[in-house]
């Protein structure tokens, strides 16, 4: 799994993004629960992700962060990446980010996106 920790912060929340190739819904939530374990991500206040799997379609998960898993998956259409897990990590830091979380989560997807080429 790749793992890019302090990608940004904004207002005190904190931001992570990871990703790993995966092939089916549960190796999905395996490799969730497999990051969970760093005690670090299982304290963060949202764990949101998406895959774009070639045998089962499209799953997400915004886990509390509403709409932040449609977000990911749109990312993921767009660069035609299949079955591949990318998970956004959000430590909330006290102040509400209205719409700029969802930015926020963009330049996430897109740093991790940047740093598969």
């Amino acid at each position: 799994m790749n793992i890019f920790s302090n990608v940004l912060s904004d207002r005190g929340s904190k931001y992570a993004v990871s990703g790993v190739p995966v092939k089916s819904r549960q190796e999905a939530r395996q490799m969730l629960k497999s990051l969970k374990k760093d005690k670090k991500f299982a304290k963060a206040t949202h764990n949101s992700w998406a895959v774009l799997l070639s045998e089962e379609g499209p799953v997400k998960n915004d886990d509390g962060e509403g709409g932040a898993g449609r977000i990911i998956l749109q990312m993921l259409e767009g660069a035609a990446l299949q079955d591949h897990m990318i998970i956004v990590t959000r430590w909330y830091g006290g102040v509400k980010l209205g719409g700029d979380r969802f930015r926020r989560v963009q330049d996430c997807v897109r740093y991790y996106l940047d740093q598969l080429k």
